[in-house]
Protein backbone atom coordinates (compact mmCIF):
# COMPACT_ATOMS: atom_id res chain seq x y z
CA UNK A 1 0.00 0.00 0.00
CA UNK A 2 1.57 3.15 -1.04
CA UNK A 3 1.20 6.60 1.26
CA UNK A 4 -0.64 8.86 -0.62
CA UNK A 5 1.44 12.50 -1.72
CA UNK A 6 -0.28 15.50 0.11
CA UNK A 7 -1.96 17.81 -1.58
CA UNK A 8 0.00 20.62 -1.26
CA UNK A 9 3.45 18.78 -2.26
CA UNK A 10 1.93 17.09 -5.13
CA UNK A 11 1.08 20.54 -6.29
CA UNK A 12 4.94 21.23 -6.11
CA UNK A 13 5.87 18.01 -7.46
CA UNK A 14 3.36 18.41 -10.59
CA UNK A 15 5.66 22.14 -11.14
CA UNK A 16 8.84 20.46 -10.42
CA UNK A 17 8.14 17.82 -13.36
CA UNK A 18 6.50 20.23 -16.01
CA UNK A 19 10.13 22.33 -15.02
CA UNK A 20 12.04 19.21 -15.69
CA UNK A 21 10.28 19.24 -19.81
CA UNK A 22 10.23 23.00 -20.20
CA UNK A 23 9.60 23.90 -23.33
CA UNK A 24 11.02 27.41 -25.00
CA UNK A 25 8.24 30.23 -25.57
CA UNK A 26 7.12 30.65 -29.17
CA UNK A 27 6.84 33.80 -31.19
CA UNK A 28 3.83 33.94 -33.11
CA UNK A 29 1.92 36.19 -35.50
CA UNK A 30 -0.15 38.78 -33.69
CA UNK A 31 -3.75 37.24 -34.72
CA UNK A 32 -2.45 33.94 -33.41
CA UNK A 33 -1.35 35.11 -29.69
CA UNK A 34 -4.98 36.03 -28.62
CA UNK A 35 -5.49 33.65 -25.66
CA UNK A 36 -1.99 32.62 -25.22
CA UNK A 37 0.33 33.96 -22.21
CA UNK A 38 2.91 36.45 -22.76
CA UNK A 39 6.25 35.11 -22.08
CA UNK A 40 8.39 38.45 -22.05
CA UNK A 41 7.10 42.32 -21.10
CA UNK A 42 6.16 44.21 -24.57
CA UNK A 43 8.00 47.52 -24.77
CA UNK A 44 7.26 50.16 -27.16
CA UNK A 45 10.58 51.36 -29.38
CA UNK A 46 7.88 54.63 -30.43
CA UNK A 47 5.53 56.87 -29.39
CA UNK A 48 2.72 56.35 -29.37
CA UNK A 49 0.63 57.85 -31.46
CA UNK A 50 3.92 58.59 -32.75
CA UNK A 51 2.87 61.81 -34.65
CA UNK A 52 0.19 64.53 -33.32
CA UNK A 53 -3.01 64.24 -35.25
CA UNK A 54 -6.20 65.98 -35.90
CA UNK A 55 -8.93 64.18 -33.45
CA UNK A 56 -11.64 65.82 -35.77
CA UNK A 57 -12.73 66.52 -39.14
CA UNK A 58 -11.92 70.50 -39.66
CA UNK A 59 -9.36 72.81 -40.19
CA UNK A 60 -5.65 73.10 -38.79
CA UNK A 61 -5.22 76.72 -37.41
CA UNK A 62 -2.32 78.51 -37.11
CA UNK A 63 -2.39 81.93 -34.60
CA UNK A 64 -5.59 83.39 -34.37
CA UNK A 65 -8.20 84.12 -36.53
CA UNK A 66 -9.62 84.64 -38.82
CA UNK A 67 -7.89 82.64 -41.02
CA UNK A 68 -7.32 82.42 -44.67
CA UNK A 69 -7.90 78.71 -46.09
CA UNK A 70 -4.81 77.84 -48.34
CA UNK A 71 -3.51 74.53 -49.44
CA UNK A 72 -0.60 74.50 -47.30
CA UNK A 73 -1.47 76.31 -43.91
CA UNK A 74 0.99 76.80 -41.37
CA UNK A 75 1.75 80.14 -41.19
CA UNK A 76 0.04 82.82 -39.02
CA UNK A 77 -3.37 84.02 -39.72
CA UNK A 78 -3.88 80.60 -42.03
CA UNK A 79 -5.56 77.63 -42.10
CA UNK A 80 -5.92 74.35 -44.14
CA UNK A 81 -8.64 71.78 -44.15
CA UNK A 82 -7.49 68.44 -42.03
CA UNK A 83 -9.51 65.11 -41.47
CA UNK A 84 -9.45 62.56 -38.63
CA UNK A 85 -5.69 61.32 -38.19
CA UNK A 86 -4.11 63.75 -40.61
CA UNK A 87 -0.74 65.16 -39.38
CA UNK A 88 -0.81 68.19 -37.24
CA UNK A 89 2.44 70.27 -37.04
CA UNK A 90 4.25 71.71 -34.35
CA UNK A 91 3.60 75.18 -35.07
CA UNK A 92 0.00 74.60 -35.66
CA UNK A 93 -2.27 76.15 -32.94
CA UNK A 94 -5.32 73.83 -32.64
CA UNK A 95 -7.70 72.64 -35.15
CA UNK A 96 -11.21 73.56 -35.56
CA UNK A 97 -13.58 71.37 -36.13
CA UNK A 98 -15.79 71.02 -38.96
CA UNK A 99 -19.00 71.81 -36.90
CA UNK A 100 -17.92 75.05 -35.05
CA UNK A 101 -16.22 76.84 -38.70
CA UNK A 102 -17.89 78.88 -41.20
CA UNK A 103 -16.35 79.84 -44.14
CA UNK A 104 -16.97 83.04 -46.40
CA UNK A 105 -14.71 82.56 -49.92
CA UNK A 106 -11.25 81.64 -48.65
CA UNK A 107 -11.92 82.80 -45.27
CA UNK A 108 -12.84 80.75 -41.92
CA UNK A 109 -13.94 82.00 -39.25
CA UNK A 110 -15.32 80.15 -35.83
CA UNK A 111 -19.30 80.04 -34.87
CA UNK A 112 -18.23 79.67 -31.30
CA UNK A 113 -16.15 82.05 -28.96
CA UNK A 114 -14.53 79.14 -26.61
CA UNK A 115 -13.22 77.73 -30.03
CA UNK A 116 -10.43 76.87 -30.63
CA UNK A 117 -8.66 76.57 -27.72
CA UNK A 118 -4.56 75.82 -27.44
CA UNK A 119 -4.16 72.18 -28.99
CA UNK A 120 -8.07 71.52 -28.85
CA UNK A 121 -8.85 68.49 -31.25
CA UNK A 122 -5.66 67.31 -31.66
CA UNK A 123 -4.20 63.76 -30.31
CA UNK A 124 -0.52 64.99 -29.28
CA UNK A 125 2.54 62.90 -29.39
CA UNK A 126 3.09 60.25 -27.05
CA UNK A 127 -0.77 61.12 -25.44
CA UNK A 128 -0.90 56.83 -24.79
CA UNK A 129 3.06 55.66 -24.50
CA UNK A 130 6.36 56.88 -24.72
CA UNK A 131 9.11 55.32 -26.26
CA UNK A 132 10.39 52.65 -24.14
CA UNK A 133 7.60 51.98 -21.94
CA UNK A 134 6.27 49.03 -21.20
CA UNK A 135 2.65 48.07 -22.96
CA UNK A 136 1.94 44.36 -21.47
CA UNK A 137 3.45 42.56 -18.58
CA UNK A 138 4.87 39.20 -19.00
CA UNK A 139 2.29 36.71 -17.53
CA UNK A 140 -0.75 38.76 -19.20
CA UNK A 141 -3.29 36.77 -20.75
CA UNK A 142 -3.18 38.09 -24.07
CA UNK A 143 -6.85 39.32 -25.58
CA UNK A 144 -8.16 41.49 -28.36
CA UNK A 145 -7.29 44.81 -26.73
CA UNK A 146 -3.34 43.39 -26.24
CA UNK A 147 -3.03 42.50 -29.62
CA UNK A 148 -4.28 45.97 -31.08
CA UNK A 149 -2.14 47.95 -28.40
CA UNK A 150 0.81 45.85 -29.60
CA UNK A 151 0.31 46.56 -33.00
CA UNK A 152 -0.32 50.02 -32.71
CA UNK A 153 3.72 49.97 -31.56
CA UNK A 154 4.50 48.93 -35.08
CA UNK A 155 4.75 44.65 -33.17
CA UNK A 156 4.25 41.88 -35.84
CA UNK A 157 4.68 38.80 -33.55
CA UNK A 158 4.70 37.87 -29.87
CA UNK A 159 6.77 36.19 -27.53
CA UNK A 160 4.28 33.89 -25.64
CA UNK A 161 4.44 30.45 -23.70
CA UNK A 162 4.71 27.59 -24.54
CA UNK A 163 1.65 25.27 -25.09
CA UNK A 164 2.13 21.63 -24.54
CA UNK A 165 1.01 19.51 -26.84
CA UNK A 166 -1.20 16.68 -25.30
CA UNK A 167 -2.33 13.26 -26.03
CA UNK A 168 -4.94 11.83 -24.41
CA UNK A 169 -5.88 8.18 -24.19
CA UNK A 170 -9.40 7.89 -22.78
CA UNK A 171 -10.00 4.36 -21.30
CA UNK A 172 -13.15 2.53 -19.83
CA UNK A 173 -14.80 -0.43 -22.15
CA UNK A 174 -18.44 0.82 -20.47
CA UNK A 175 -18.03 4.44 -22.02
CA UNK A 176 -20.07 5.46 -25.13
CA UNK A 177 -19.69 8.50 -27.37
CA UNK A 178 -23.03 9.30 -28.33
CA UNK A 179 -27.00 8.85 -27.11
CA UNK A 180 -27.65 7.55 -23.72
CA UNK A 181 -26.32 5.14 -21.95
CA UNK A 182 -27.54 1.49 -21.19
CA UNK A 183 -27.31 0.04 -17.66
CA UNK A 184 -24.32 -0.89 -17.54
CA UNK A 185 -22.74 1.46 -19.52
CA UNK A 186 -21.62 5.58 -18.94
CA UNK A 187 -21.71 8.33 -21.88
CA UNK A 188 -18.44 9.87 -22.42
CA UNK A 189 -17.51 13.40 -20.28
CA UNK A 190 -14.00 13.51 -20.76
CA UNK A 191 -13.54 13.54 -24.65
CA UNK A 192 -16.08 16.42 -25.06
CA UNK A 193 -14.53 18.83 -22.05
CA UNK A 194 -11.25 18.05 -21.46
CA UNK A 195 -9.65 19.38 -24.96
CA UNK A 196 -11.14 22.63 -23.96
CA UNK A 197 -10.27 22.37 -20.20
CA UNK A 198 -6.75 21.44 -21.36
CA UNK A 199 -6.53 24.98 -23.51
CA UNK A 200 -7.86 27.48 -20.58
CA UNK A 201 -4.87 25.85 -18.92
CA UNK A 202 -2.12 26.76 -20.88
CA UNK A 203 -2.05 22.94 -23.35
CA UNK A 204 -3.08 21.85 -26.43
CA UNK A 205 -4.73 18.73 -27.10
CA UNK A 206 -2.80 17.30 -30.71
CA UNK A 207 -4.49 13.50 -31.02
CA UNK A 208 -6.74 11.76 -28.57
CA UNK A 209 -7.26 8.01 -28.26
CA UNK A 210 -9.80 5.37 -26.94
CA UNK A 211 -7.91 2.37 -25.10
CA UNK A 212 -9.62 -0.87 -24.11
CA UNK A 213 -9.43 -1.66 -20.56
CA UNK A 214 -6.57 -4.07 -21.51
CA UNK A 215 -3.09 -3.93 -20.13
CA UNK A 216 -1.20 -4.85 -23.13
CA UNK A 217 -3.39 -2.43 -25.34
CA UNK A 218 -2.68 0.45 -22.53
CA UNK A 219 0.64 -0.11 -22.50
CA UNK A 220 1.40 -0.09 -26.04
CA UNK A 221 -0.36 3.34 -25.95
CA UNK A 222 1.64 5.13 -23.65
CA UNK A 223 4.69 3.73 -25.70
CA UNK A 224 3.64 4.98 -28.77
CA UNK A 225 2.27 8.39 -27.62
CA UNK A 226 4.79 10.77 -29.29
CA UNK A 227 3.34 14.33 -27.17
CA UNK A 228 5.70 15.47 -24.26
CA UNK A 229 2.17 15.62 -21.96
CA UNK A 230 0.23 11.99 -21.89
CA UNK A 231 -3.05 12.23 -20.17
CA UNK A 232 -4.78 9.31 -18.90
CA UNK A 233 -8.47 9.00 -17.84
CA UNK A 234 -9.72 6.14 -15.67
CA UNK A 235 -8.12 2.75 -14.84
CA UNK A 236 -6.11 4.64 -11.66
CA UNK A 237 -7.90 2.26 -9.03
CA UNK A 238 -6.53 -0.84 -7.97
CA UNK A 239 -9.53 -3.76 -9.32
CA UNK A 240 -9.17 -6.24 -12.35
CA UNK A 241 -9.80 -3.65 -14.45
CA UNK A 242 -7.19 -0.73 -14.08
CA UNK A 243 -3.78 -1.27 -15.57
CA UNK A 244 -2.28 2.43 -15.62
CA UNK A 245 -0.12 1.85 -12.82
CA UNK A 246 0.77 -1.87 -14.15
CA UNK A 247 1.35 -0.36 -17.42
CA UNK A 248 3.62 2.14 -15.68
CA UNK A 249 5.77 -0.50 -13.98
CA UNK A 250 6.14 -2.64 -17.26
CA UNK A 251 7.60 0.73 -19.29
CA UNK A 252 9.82 1.32 -16.86
CA UNK A 253 8.46 4.90 -15.73
CA UNK A 254 9.13 6.83 -12.60
CA UNK A 255 6.18 7.28 -10.68
CA UNK A 256 6.71 10.81 -9.18
CA UNK A 257 3.17 10.52 -7.39
CA UNK A 258 1.48 7.96 -6.79
CA UNK A 259 -1.67 8.87 -5.34
CA UNK A 260 -3.00 12.25 -3.46
CA UNK A 261 -4.05 12.73 -0.25
CA UNK A 262 -7.26 14.71 -1.49
CA UNK A 263 -10.87 14.26 -2.01
CA UNK A 264 -11.86 13.21 -4.72
CA UNK A 265 -9.10 12.49 -6.78
CA UNK A 266 -6.69 10.52 -4.57
CA UNK A 267 -5.98 7.46 -6.90
CA UNK A 268 -4.54 10.17 -9.41
CA UNK A 269 -0.69 9.71 -10.53
CA UNK A 270 2.04 11.62 -12.24
CA UNK A 271 5.18 9.85 -14.41
CA UNK A 272 8.10 10.35 -15.94
CA UNK A 273 8.54 7.77 -19.06
CA UNK A 274 12.56 6.67 -20.13
CA UNK A 275 12.51 9.24 -22.75
CA UNK A 276 11.26 11.75 -20.61
CA UNK A 277 7.87 12.41 -21.65
CA UNK A 278 5.19 12.94 -18.70
CA UNK A 279 2.03 11.42 -18.04
CA UNK A 280 -1.03 12.29 -16.18
CA UNK A 281 -2.89 9.90 -15.03
CA UNK A 282 -6.64 11.33 -13.98
CA UNK A 283 -9.09 8.88 -12.19
CA UNK A 284 -12.33 7.99 -14.08
CA UNK A 285 -15.04 9.80 -12.25
CA UNK A 286 -15.56 12.94 -13.69
CA UNK A 287 -15.53 15.23 -10.85
CA UNK A 288 -12.73 13.58 -9.51
CA UNK A 289 -10.91 14.03 -12.63
CA UNK A 290 -11.60 18.02 -13.20
CA UNK A 291 -10.46 18.76 -9.80
CA UNK A 292 -7.39 17.14 -10.16
CA UNK A 293 -6.81 18.67 -13.20
CA UNK A 294 -7.38 22.07 -12.08
CA UNK A 295 -5.50 21.61 -8.98
CA UNK A 296 -2.58 19.38 -9.94
CA UNK A 297 -2.37 19.83 -13.39
CA UNK A 298 -2.03 23.51 -13.63
CA UNK A 299 0.86 23.79 -12.17
CA UNK A 300 2.30 20.80 -14.23
CA UNK A 301 1.38 22.61 -17.50
CA UNK A 302 3.07 25.99 -15.92
CA UNK A 303 5.91 24.35 -15.41
CA UNK A 304 6.75 23.08 -18.32
CA UNK A 305 5.75 26.48 -20.06
CA UNK A 306 8.05 28.43 -17.70
CA UNK A 307 5.40 30.11 -15.39
CA UNK A 308 4.56 29.67 -11.35
CA UNK A 309 1.17 28.38 -11.07
CA UNK A 310 -1.68 30.19 -10.34
CA UNK A 311 -2.35 32.00 -7.35
CA UNK A 312 -4.99 31.05 -4.99
CA UNK A 313 -7.55 33.97 -3.83
CA UNK A 314 -8.49 34.30 -0.57
CA UNK A 315 -12.53 34.15 1.03
CA UNK A 316 -13.62 34.18 4.64
CA UNK A 317 -17.33 33.74 6.00
CA UNK A 318 -17.53 29.55 5.64
CA UNK A 319 -17.42 26.76 7.93
CA UNK A 320 -16.44 23.59 6.48
CA UNK A 321 -15.45 20.09 8.09
CA UNK A 322 -11.97 19.05 7.39
CA UNK A 323 -10.99 15.35 6.76
CA UNK A 324 -8.48 13.49 8.35
CA UNK A 325 -5.05 12.28 6.38
CA UNK A 326 -6.97 14.31 2.82
CA UNK A 327 -7.50 17.97 1.68
CA UNK A 328 -10.65 18.04 -0.03
CA UNK A 329 -11.27 20.37 -2.77
CA UNK A 330 -15.03 21.49 -2.89
CA UNK A 331 -16.69 23.23 -5.58
CA UNK A 332 -18.20 26.73 -4.20
CA UNK A 333 -20.60 29.95 -5.80
CA UNK A 334 -18.71 32.68 -4.74
CA UNK A 335 -21.86 35.24 -4.01
CA UNK A 336 -20.96 39.03 -2.55
CA UNK A 337 -17.53 37.30 -1.69
CA UNK A 338 -18.64 34.88 0.71
CA UNK A 339 -18.57 30.90 -0.78
CA UNK A 340 -20.99 28.55 -0.78
CA UNK A 341 -20.34 25.13 -1.42
CA UNK A 342 -22.32 23.54 -3.96
CA UNK A 343 -24.84 20.44 -3.35
CA UNK A 344 -23.54 17.78 -5.70
CA UNK A 345 -20.32 17.00 -5.26
CA UNK A 346 -19.77 13.40 -5.56
CA UNK A 347 -16.62 12.11 -7.47
CA UNK A 348 -19.09 11.57 -9.91
CA UNK A 349 -20.93 14.39 -10.00
CA UNK A 350 -21.01 17.34 -12.29
CA UNK A 351 -24.24 19.24 -11.55
CA UNK A 352 -22.19 20.95 -8.66
CA UNK A 353 -19.24 22.02 -11.05
CA UNK A 354 -21.02 23.32 -13.87
CA UNK A 355 -22.46 26.04 -11.54
CA UNK A 356 -19.40 26.56 -9.23
CA UNK A 357 -16.98 29.63 -9.72
CA UNK A 358 -14.47 28.45 -8.12
CA UNK A 359 -12.61 24.79 -5.75
CA UNK A 360 -12.30 25.62 -1.94
CA UNK A 361 -9.09 23.75 -0.31
CA UNK A 362 -10.43 22.28 3.10
CA UNK A 363 -7.10 21.13 4.87
CA UNK A 364 -7.52 18.47 7.31
CA UNK A 365 -8.28 20.80 10.03
CA UNK A 366 -11.30 22.03 7.97
CA UNK A 367 -11.98 25.98 7.81
CA UNK A 368 -13.74 28.31 9.98
CA UNK A 369 -15.75 31.54 9.66
CA UNK A 370 -12.76 33.44 10.50
CA UNK A 371 -10.03 31.67 9.06
CA UNK A 372 -8.65 32.91 5.70
CA UNK A 373 -9.65 30.18 3.12
CA UNK A 374 -7.65 29.46 0.06
CA UNK A 375 -9.88 29.01 -3.30
CA UNK A 376 -8.75 28.38 -7.02
CA UNK A 377 -11.04 29.96 -9.52
CA UNK A 378 -11.94 27.71 -12.47
CA UNK A 379 -10.43 28.67 -15.02
CA UNK A 380 -13.61 28.82 -17.27
CA UNK A 381 -14.70 31.98 -14.41
CA UNK A 382 -11.32 33.46 -14.75
CA UNK A 383 -11.09 33.47 -18.48
CA UNK A 384 -14.49 33.28 -19.56
CA UNK A 385 -14.59 35.05 -23.12
CA UNK A 386 -15.85 33.00 -26.06
CA UNK A 387 -13.17 34.00 -27.99
CA UNK A 388 -10.22 32.01 -25.77
CA UNK A 389 -12.16 29.09 -26.45
CA UNK A 390 -12.58 29.40 -29.80
CA UNK A 391 -9.40 31.51 -31.05
CA UNK A 392 -7.32 28.90 -32.29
Amino acid sequence: MTTRLPWAEARQAAHAAGQSRSLLPELLPLDKSIGRLLAVDVTTSIDIPHFASSAMDGWAVTGEGPWRVTRAGRRAGEARKVVTGDVVFDDEFAVLRLESGTTDEDILFSARLDEPRPGQHVRPTAAEADHGETLIRKGTLLNPAHIALAASAGIDHLEVSAEPGVHLLLTGDEVITQGVPGVGQVRDSFGVQLPAVLRLLGAEVRESSRVRDDLTATSQAIEESTAPLVISTGGTGSSSADHVRRALRGLGADILVDGIAMRPGGPSRIARLPDGRLIVCLPGNPLAAMVVAISILEPLIAGMAGRDPRAFDLTRGLHFEGRPGSTLLVPVQVRDQRPSPAAWRGAAMMRGLADADALLVVPEAGCGLDDPARLLTLPWRQASPAWLLGAR
